[in-house]
């Protein structure tokens, strides 16, 4: 397989963020090599233009700001309800797209314990990472009570699972900072961060969730025919 020239982590802030050294683990037990990169970029305009400069292929994970402006900025496709992709892939000069932060989170639930499939999730915020969680959550079969934050969760496929009260098997405040920012302590049976600091170990749930939903990215955008290769999230994150 021949993978891109580079691959990393676009979006701000993004100086604490594993990313391009996930890509490169992976990309040991696949045997492709590329050049790390980080890309500090605010906007999809400024981001776009420095992508111009390299002529490889790449592959990168991308935060907010980028991924609520990449779907009309560059024109890929973003799962129905979502509005975002938080993975991309500029293959040949075109780019295509997925969004892994609702297949992450639920990985990562499944790692430390809890089945989507029979739980309840309390979850806080409406933007573009709680909406895909809530996608997948709802997908799963599991039950969502939402609580406002800065905005709703606006209506989507989910709404057939969402309850009006209950006691939630586990908590998220997906209004949390960026960076290690902390969350707003909510009512649950165990409450897990998606913001996770430089430093953070495989330990922390956030890191869980990021490597979670880095190889689903590689499932489902950037090499979806070495599926069966990958690392599995234990091996993976004791790499890390």
């Amino acid at each position: 397989m021949v993978g891109p020239g580079c691959w990393g982590i676009a979006g701000n802030p993004i100086s604490h963020s594993p990313t391009p050294r996930m890509f490169s683990i992976v990309g040991e037990y696949l045997g492709i090599e590329a050049h790390e990169i980080r890309i500090e970029s605010s906007s999809i305009e400024d981001f776009v233009e420095k992508m111009s400069r390299i002529k490889d292929d790449i592959w990168v994970s991308c935060t907010s700001p980028l991924k609520h402006s990449a779907p009309s900025g560059l024109g890929v496709k973003s799962p129905g309800g979502v509005g975002a992709v938080n993975q991309l892939m500029r293959s040949g000069g075109c780019w295509s797209g997925a969004n892994t932060d609702g297949l992450g989170f639920v990985s990562a639930c499944r790692h430390i314990g809890v089945d989507p499939s029979i739980a309840t999730l309390r979850i806080r915020g409406g933007g573009s990472a709680a909406r895909s969680i809530a996608s997948a959550w709802s997908s799963e079969g599991g039950s969502l009570i939402p609580e406002t934050g800065r905005r709703p969760l606006a209506s989507g496929p989910w709404d057939g699972r969402i309850l009006e009260t209950g006691q939630a098997d586990i908590a998220v405040d997906l209004d949390a900072a960026p960076a290690g920012g902390n969350s707003a302590e909510l009512e649950g049976k165990m409450q897990v961060s998606v913001s996770y600091a430089k430093g953070a170990s495989a330990d922390d749930f956030a890191v869980m969730m990021l490597a979670a939903q880095h190889l689903h990215a590689w499932k489902s955008l950037f090499a979806p025919s070495r599926g069966d290769d990958l690392p599995n999230l234990t091996e993976f994150l004791s790499r890390l």
